[in-house]
């Protein structure tokens, strides 16, 4: 009895280092990651995103566009109606303080204060934040992908209420950027955002971050502030 005792402490001393160290590779991965980010000035970035629900038969797809200032909180993302198509579905942007979410069948523009985070990723461009604050996080192993390796990073919430559960996140090995986020909720939704290009220290103008109601008009200003 004491000797099945004594392997039984040793196995969960073992398994927690194990865990411990895992924790501390995912810490160093991603302090690396943003470092990277935050380094640029502005990034420019087409991703896919795609939501999943087998159990209620819906498999969507649409592309995007990020152009984002990390350092001032600006950001401007543009969904397109289908994947592959032009034709624009929903913006969002945000100046750091204000955020302008656009619904262009509706012709409406929302206006709220800037999204500060929350359950999951508001929009994409927190793909790049979203395991900075309020999640633990394990690294899990090393995944290819069309000949590239990236690190699988799992992120848990701290907060067990969140409808999100986990948060799937692929790290270029090599480049030290976040290639996807896959994110779980308790509804059986997978949403997964592909970033397939990434383009560091883009020219930006400031006011690409701010709603130019003159290039809008007739659309519906609702302030939800």
């Amino acid at each position: 009895m004491k000797k099945m005792l004594l392997y039984s402490i040793l196995a969960i001393g073992t398994c927690s280092t194990a865990f411990a160290q895992k924790d501390t590779q995912a810490k160093v991965i991603l302090n690396q990651v943003s470092q990277h980010y935050k380094s640029y000035d502005a990034i420019k970035t087409d991703f896919t995103f795609t939501l999943d629900n087998q159990q209620a038969g819906v498999k969507e797809t649409q592309t995007g566009t990020l152009i984002s200032k990390a350092k001032s909180g600006k950001y401007k993302v543009t969904l397109y109606a289908a994947a592959g198509a032009k034709d624009v579905d929903k913006e969002i942007i945000s100046d750091g303080k204000s955020q302008w979410t656009y619904l262009k069948k509706d012709k409406e523009v929302q206006v709220s204060e800037a999204a500060k985070g929350g359950d999951g990723i508001s929009n994409p461009s927190q793909i790049f934040t979203i395991y900075e604050h309020g999640y633990k996080y394990l690294y899990t192993g090393e995944q290819k992908v069309a000949g590239k390796t990236y690190q699988v990073i799992d992120l848990t919430p701290e907060n067990a209420k969140q409808n999100i559960f986990k948060v799937r996140l692929l790290v270029d090995k090599v480049k030290k950027q976040i290639y996807s986020a896959l994110l779980f909720d308790k509804n059986g939704n997978k949403y997964n955002y592909t970033v397939r290009s990434f383009t560091p220290n883009a020219a930006i103008a400031d006011n690409v971050f701010t709603w130019d109601a003159k290039a809008h008009p007739g659309v519906e200003v609702v302030d939800l502030r």
